[in-house]
């Protein structure tokens, strides 16, 4: 797309917004502020450099096998480097403790060290990003009848606690030498199939688990804490420990943030719903924006009506500051490296049509109880030329603009990808 109209689309874009207050010249430096932390585990379909784990198990499953995933960190960090070529605005890297670097030895995970994880610190300090972590408790033996955390094999509890920890200090290290908070985030798979009895033991003894693993501190320039919830998984059908319930009481109570994965919830649930609600009893978010189907399948995010619904609720309560954003999807079926840049530039659109609504004035038409007006002006919206700005968005941090960016990762695919097998 030439670089003269993107230019003039924008500059009728702009007069087009101003017209409804909207100065979109501003609207793309709150864009600019936006950080989409980038998971690792869509580069080699959650597989990690562990050597001591079972196969991909705790009701996580990965749909295709399409060529030249990443084998090695290396293939890794090149993927990931291509991928942050290709995105206008900020990112972070959040990484599972599965993707250590672990020289080839069998490291338990309750075994894990900042040693194994100091390379990716010193990559992440090179590009003047920051980290997130996530502890790993799936994919492993003492995990393969359903329970970590909650489990009542005492010794099986006792080495998810004590990996855990680790994963904390570990993340609390990379915040302290990256200069920006890590956020860890905490996901067990732990739940029933068929119907049990004692629910309660069960909670409790997660309850347990995370006051004893909380008891730690750390301060929070270094490390936040989140906890995330699903409504079931395979395996987990009849009861998850960890349900929205528990753990939104948990957070509250303990001033932790909570992580709303979009494809955790039942699909007539509206999580951007929840957000202002949730907000009112904790000090932040982070969000795992995915786009599921039927179920929790992890789909590509794209910009869907759920998504806008998202972003246009954190925009309207001004809580950009508070809500911490990354992507959780893992889809083999297409290329590793066009799944990133599709979700992570949907998830950016999303933002840009949140902020650029005029919603003072708006709200103005609703505290008025002017609903038609309301509704008028939020169908309006729908047809104002956001590709524009969005366009133009791109050619000021020099991405490839539109379509461009296909032709770019069939390259990378063709030089690079289709090599690796």
């Amino acid at each position: 797309m030439k670089k003269e109209f993107i230019e003039k689309a924008y500059e009728l874009a702009r007069q087009e917004y101003a017209e409804m207050g909207v100065n979109t010249d501003e609207v793309l430096k709150k864009l600019d502020e936006l950080v989409i932390s980038l998971h690792c585990w869509q580069t080699d379909d959650v597989g990690g450099f562990e050597k001591a784990g079972s196969e991909l198990g705790g009701g996580l499953q990965v749909t295709g096998n399409y060529p030249g995933k990443a084998r090695t960190m290396e293939e890794m960090k090149a993927d990931m480097d291509k991928v942050f070529s290709l995105l206008p605005g900020k990112q972070r890297l959040s990484l599972h403790a599965i993707y250590g670097d672990f020289g080839g030895e069998t490291v338990d995970r309750d075994q894990i060290e900042l040693k194994h994880f100091q390379g990716w610190i010193d990559w992440a300090k090179a590009r003047g990003i920051g980290l997130d972590f996530n502890c790993t408790c799936f994919s492993h033996p003492w995990a393969d009848d359903g329970f970590t955390l909650s489990s009542k094999n005492e010794t099986y509890r006792r080495f998810w606690i004590e990996h855990v920890k680790r994963c904390r200090r570990i993340g609390a290290e990379m915040g302290r030498q990256l200069g920006t908070p890590c956020i860890h985030n905490l996901w067990i798979p732990d739940g029933s199939k068929d119907l049990p009895v004692d629910r309660y033991g069960y909670r409790a003894l997660l309850k347990e688990a995370l006051d004893e693993i909380f008891a730690e501190e750390f301060p929070t320039e270094q490390l936040k804490d989140a906890v995330e919830s699903k409504l079931f998984g395979i395996g987990s059908e009849a009861m998850v420990v960890g349900s929205h319930d528990f753990y939104l009481c948990y957070a509250a109570q303990n001033k932790k943030l909570i992580t709303l994965d979009n494809g955790h919830f039942h699909p007539t649930e509206q999580v951007g719903d929840k957000i202002s609600a949730i907000l009112q009893f904790v000090p932040e978010l982070l969000l795992h924006m995915t786009r599921g189907v039927r179920w929790d399948s992890d789909h590509v995010l794209t910009l869907n009506d759920e998504s806008l619904l998202i972003t246009q609720e954190i925009v309207r309560a001004n809580a950009l500051k508070r809500v911490n954003v990354g992507l959780d999807y893992f889809d083999g079926s297409l290329n590793r490296i066009g799944a990133y840049v599709v979700g992570a530039r949907a998830a950016q659109q999303a933002f840009l049509f949140a902020l650029l609504e005029p919603t003072s004035m708006i709200r103005r038409w609703e505290e008025a109880g002017k609903n038609f007006e309301r509704l008028a002006y939020l169908e309006l919206m729908k047809t104002k030329p956001f590709g524009a700005v969005w366009n133009y968005y791109c050619l000021l941090s020099g991405v490839p603009v539109a379509g461009d960016l296909i032709a770019d990762i069939q390259k990378y695919e063709t030089e690079i990808q289709s090599l690796r097998n």
